[in-house]
């Protein structure tokens, strides 16, 4: 069978580690695997991976003459691409519900990511509650297959780094330029916290962070261990996640976990069990949290040996991803023409270009009446629209 997974980036996140997880387990089963992109793709690109070199990668314009048994999208941009491939089967795997990654003052671009659920794609998802929603709320056929774990990676023994065992080491995971990431408030808050070590571990080109006492940016996935390891709790606050995956690492690895009541938390994170939950922006239960930890050290404890137990009763990436080959092998049966997807997506896609233009033309008629009109007003419109 030959399969292209349809890639938003190469570089080093979450789902891309996912994406590659599952095309390497496609490979292993003598599919056919190609990784389409928009850009050429080096191995120093996506050597945070250390099996992705295996992987064949071209851009859109290198697969134009080629046919596909099944095309994988794996964003919603990468939805309004598929008219560039011919293929006789198309999946959509949908790991999160992208149109919350934008400001609300981004409306158009979150459209554009909800009219994809309208397209009569096959649909496989990561989390319980990206199916639920994409049930509930668009009538939806969605498979769930769970992330797996690289257990041979993320496990209570192995490297750590040097510690003292009477201070608290937190840890935050997350770059520090994504808004629903929240990694800055998290500095903030933890620097008013009892957190004797604050340490950052980073997708972000940093070397330093203020208030951090140690950055960890850019680590390729089999020494992220060590980091965990080395730490007694981590804490992400993030606004949105798909399948909550640094928290589940963090377990494997003998910590614990603080978390917002985030899309996804309750996948495995049980609160007062192995972590603990805090409802979105009550920060000042965050540093009460961060400080219960501190002063009581038997709670700790309690809560990472809840941690590993629930570690180990969790699937290894064998099993995840044998599980979503299979689901390929399924789906692929469920032909659509390439005409639908085409007619569709361009549909979908100019309807958003009509709706930016308008809303362009409208900014400029109030920009224009507030200058001539209401000087003082325009100076507010100004700073509010950049």
């Amino acid at each position: 069978m030959k399969i292209a997974f349809l890639l938003g980036s190469p570089d080093i996140g979450g789902g891309t580690y996912v994406i590659f997880q599952h095309a390497l387990k496609c490979l292993e089963c003598n599919y056919e695997v190609i990784i389409v992109t928009d850009e050429i793709v080096t191995k120093e690109r996506i050597a945070w991976h250390k099996d992705a070199y295996k992987l064949t990668f071209k851009k859109y314009s290198d697969v134009e003459n080629e046919k596909f048994d099944v095309i994988i999208a794996t964003w919603w941009r990468t939805i309004y691409e598929l008219p560039k491939i011919k293929a006789k089967a198309y999946i959509y795997f949908v790991q999160s519900i992208e149109s919350k990654f934008y400001a609300d003052t981004e409306a158009g671009l979150k459209w554009l990511a909800d009219a994809t659920y309208q397209l009569p794609l096959s649909i496989i998802t990561e989390a319980t509650w990206i199916k639920e929603y994409l049930e509930e709320n668009y009538f939806l056929n969605v498979k769930l297959i769970k992330n797996g774990i690289r257990k041979d990676i993320y496990k209570v023994d192995g490297d750590k780094y040097e510690k003292d065992e009477q201070k608290l080491r937190v840890l935050i995971e997350g770059p520090i330029d994504v808004f629903f990431k929240n990694v800055p408030k998290t500095v903030e808050l933890l620097k008013k916290s009892k957190a004797d070590e604050i340490w950052l571990l980073t997708s972000s080109n940093i070397k330093k962070y203020p208030g951090v006492d140690r950055v960890f940016s850019r680590v390729p996935i089999n020494e992220c261990a060590k980091i965990y390891r080395s730490c007694d709790v981590l804490v992400k606050l993030s606004y949105v996640e798909g399948m909550f995956g640094p928290p589940l690492e963090m377990f494997h690895c003998g910590g614990t976990a603080i978390t917002y009541d985030v899309t996804g938390y309750d996948e495995y994170l049980i609160d007062g069990y192995n972590s603990i939950i805090i409802k979105k922006d009550d920060d000042d239960k965050v540093v009460l949290a961060i400080n219960q930890l501190s002063d009581n050290k038997k709670f700790l404890s309690e809560l990472k040996e809840n941690a590993i137990k629930t570690a180990n009763s969790w699937i290894d990436w064998d099993k995840s991803s044998l599980e979503f080959k299979h689901a390929i092998d399924e789906l692929a049966k469920i032909k659509l023409n390439s005409k639908i997807i085409n007619t569709k997506t361009n549909f979908l896609f100019n309807t958003y270009i009509m709706y930016e233009q308008k809303s362009k033309s409208f900014r400029r008629y109030l920009g224009d009446f507030l200058r001539m009109k209401l000087p003082f007003i325009y100076k507010l419109y100004r700073k509010i629209i950049k």
